[in-house]
């Protein structure tokens, strides 16, 4: 039952990995993000995909960049996460 969970964690994971490679490189292009990550290439290209689908990324001729959406997103994501970990808890507890 929480499988779908689990894979979405891993997903949101290796997302936001790519983010902060981004943030911390960017310009910055597939082979290298994957060099860097030690992700495959086509899973760095997907994760690009979904990072732009949020406004979370811009692509450039250079590669990624991140936008200021993005920035805000890393900076505000541990509040999040533990608000989740908090109701995930609270699920066990109940």
């Amino acid at each position: 039952m929480l499988d779908k969970l689990e894979q979405e964690i891993k997903r949101l994971a290796r997302h936001t990995a790519i983010l902060k490679f981004v943030i911390g490189h960017g310009p910055i292009g597939i082979i290298k993000l994957s060099e860097l990550s030690g992700f495959l290439q086509h899973r760095v290209r997907y994760s690009l995909r979904v990072l732009e689908q949020h406004s979370l990324i811009r692509p450039s001729p250079q590669g990624a960049v991140a936008t200021p959406k993005g920035k805000e997103f890393m900076k505000t994501l541990g509040e999040k996460a533990e608000k989740l970990r908090r109701s995930l808890l609270d699920l066990g507890s109940s």
